[in-house]
């Protein structure tokens, strides 16, 4: 299928500090100890809910006291945030990945929603199943920060979507379309299951069999 090709977005390199420090054996040890409290707590946040999960519960599950817990974070609520915030920088990470390869808009559209799939199915999922169904326990000005991701996230696709209406490959309002396709796509999380015999490239090829059609035939 032959769609209109991509202009790609220019990022600015990001230099690193000269003269940075190294970490001592010991922060490296309190970074790791944190990182092991968000995987945790998102892997406990999924299979109990995040009212039922109990701070004690989390630093179990880590091999901690649970009074150390609050050496890493002040709250279970700034638990959860950090776990959403995660999942979001996983989600964006893999985003951009996908947005610097040279393709046209069709095979563009695909990449994305298979990457959306890895983030939201794969093995990393505990954390955007956090974002999709834990955002009320947020204070506002976390669910501000957290829904500002969300948006920036979605924006992405809007101007491969808009190539993909020009070329009539995609009908349909771009706005409308994009807001269908997340609710798709993110209602997959309720339901998929490996092991029923659906793999993720299915997954993603029946969806993109729905969103995009052969662009219409010029007649001479």
């Amino acid at each position: 299928m032959m769609c209109a090709a991509r202009s790609l977005p220019t990022f600015a390199a990001t230099k690193r500090p000269r003269g940075r420090p190294r970490k001592t054996p010991q922060e490296r040890n309190e970074g790791n100890r944190r990182q092991d409290i968000v995987k945790a707590a998102a892997k406990l946040f999924r299979r109990n809910g995040f009212n039922g999960t109990s701070t004690r519960d989390i630093a179990c599950a880590v091999g901690m006291h649970s009074g150390s817990l609050f050496c890493h974070f002040k709250s279970k609520d700034a638990l959860l945030y950090e776990v959403m915030q995660e999942g979001m920088r996983s989600a964006l990470a893999r985003q951009t990945i996908v947005l610097l390869a040279e393709h046209d808009a069709a095979t563009t559209l695909r990449q994305l929603i298979r990457s959306h799939f890895d983030t939201l199915l794969g093995p990393s999922s505990d954390f955007m199943h956090a974002v999709l169904y834990e955002s009320r326990s947020l204070n506002t000005r976390q669910h501000n920060v957290i829904a500002k991701l969300q948006g920036d996230y979605e924006a992405t696709w809007t101007p491969v979507l808009q190539e993909l209406a020009s070329t009539g490959c995609l009908h349909g309002e771009v706005s409308l379309a994009r807001h269908l396709i997340f609710g798709l796509l993110n209602g997959s999380a309720l339901w998929f299951n490996p092991k029923k015999g659906i793999s993720i490239d299915a997954l993603t090829d029946a969806v993109v069999a729905l969103c995009i059609q052969a662009p219409p035939a010029i007649r001479t």
